[in-house]
């Protein structure tokens, strides 16, 4: 067989991921191989989990980085906390919390479903009439949805969830790294995310935290977890409590793009990255809003992560994304399930998260919609997006 060298186009990942990464993070993934029980390795884990508590802000010995991608890292939170015959709240707003409804089922429990329109976030005094109703052991939501680009608020959840003797447990695929996770003063008990959107690493391993009162319930279950290779008991011997016994071969060239991405992200500064997530979407958004485009989310719950707007009338939707990713070679996601062929998300995540991608992105939607009769003077957008620039 044949196979020619790998030479993947040059993209500019401005989807709902993965994100740019950084060639310092690529350089790391070439360093040589060790085992993945060599002591040096095992260093190079705990480095690992003290900068991920440093992103999650938590002080929780579990901190560990799942092999796997984020959906590995919702998993392994529920199929460890949940057993069958146990009732557990799922708010459901968009695509990744009706993941996690699925899941709860897998585990055989009661799912109780708060269904929420999409764009929107779930008021508290929802979850609190749910707990109110029964036993329940978790309640499960998404901070960030990459589905809609809405924001979940979580503080004030943790302390509920736990007067009423259930856990909370929190995706944070498309926060981490990007707006403030704050495990610990928020309460959450298990939390998840992914290496590939605001930590700017590649796709492949899932943080993951869990408190002592999670942990608590790890340990009290009566059966199985449903998963063997996602069993937190099993992983804590390897990852988390110090003994470094044999569970599955860890991905180490992922661990070294891992330590390399969160060097970056302390470097920077949580505060500081913060910002400067929040500055670039605020241009990006007055760019699309020049074009026409409104955003999904509600007022006062939109991401600066994952910018999700509305197509405007009368465009085909496909065709612009075609444009963009073969003439420009940038790629933007559209929507799924009732939201495909309505919206356009796109990301603003880690290193994707830069003046020159919000100008590079609204010049080529202008092209693009320009084919179609749509796009208005040429520069509007890129002017509009200019000038929350000069704002500071």
């Amino acid at each position: 067989m044949n196979v020619p060298e790998l030479s993947p186009p040059a993209r500019l990942l401005l989807g709902p991921g993965p994100s740019p990464v950084h060639p310092r993070v690529l350089r790391a993934m070439s360093t040589p191989l060790l085992g993945h029980l060599d002591p040096k390795f095992l260093e190079i884990m705990n480095e690992v989990q003290a900068q991920l508590r440093g992103v999650f802000r938590t002080e929780n010995p579990f901190t560990i980085a799942v092999s796997g991608t984020g959906s590995a890292g919702m998993e392994a939170a529920l199929v460890n906390v949940v057993e069958p015959g146990d009732t557990v709240v799922v708010v459901a707003a968009g695509v990744f919390g009706n993941r996690m409804a699925d899941i709860v089922g897998r585990c055989g429990a009661k799912l109780v479903k708060i269904e929420i329109p999409w764009g929107e976030t779930c008021d508290l005094g929802r979850i609190e009439e749910a707990l109110k109703a029964e036993r329940v052991k978790a309640v499960g939501l998404v901070h960030a949805e990459t589905s809609t680009g809405a924001h979940q608020p979580l503080e004030g959840l943790g302390k509920l969830c736990h007067a009423h003797g259930a856990l909370l447990v929190a995706d944070t695929v498309t926060s981490l790294g990007g707006v403030p996770v704050e495990v610990d003063a928020w309460g959450i008990d298990a939390c998840y995310s992914g290496t590939q959107k605001c930590l700017s690493c590649p796709p492949g391993l899932a943080p993951l935290t869990l408190s002592a009162r999670a942990l608590d319930v790890v340990r009290a279950r009566k059966t199985k977890v449903q998963s063997w290779y996602l069993d937190a008991s099993m992983i804590a011997d390897y990852w988390a409590e110090g003994k470094r016994a044999y569970h599955h071969t860890a991905p180490i060239s992922m661990v070294y793009a891992l330590r390399e991405a969160l060097r970056l992200v302390h470097e920077e500064g949580l505060e500081a990255r913060f910002a400067r997530h929040r500055r670039h979407s605020a241009a990006l958004m007055a760019g699309l809003a020049a074009l026409g485009c409104a955003p999904q989310a509600q007022e006062g719950r939109r991401l600066p992560t994952l910018n999700c707007v509305k197509v405007p009338a009368g465009i085909e939707e496909a065709p612009v994304r075609k444009a963009l990713l073969l003439e420009h070679g940038i790629e933007i996601g559209g929507g799924l399930g009732p939201l495909a062929g309505k919206v356009w998300r796109i990301g603003l995540m880690g290193e994707g998260a830069r003046q020159e991608s919000v100008l590079v992105v609204l010049a080529a939607l202008e092209q693009a919609l320009a084919k179609q009769g749509k796009a208005p003077k040429p520069g509007t957008a890129t002017s509009a997006a200019l000038e929350v620039y000069a704002r500071g």
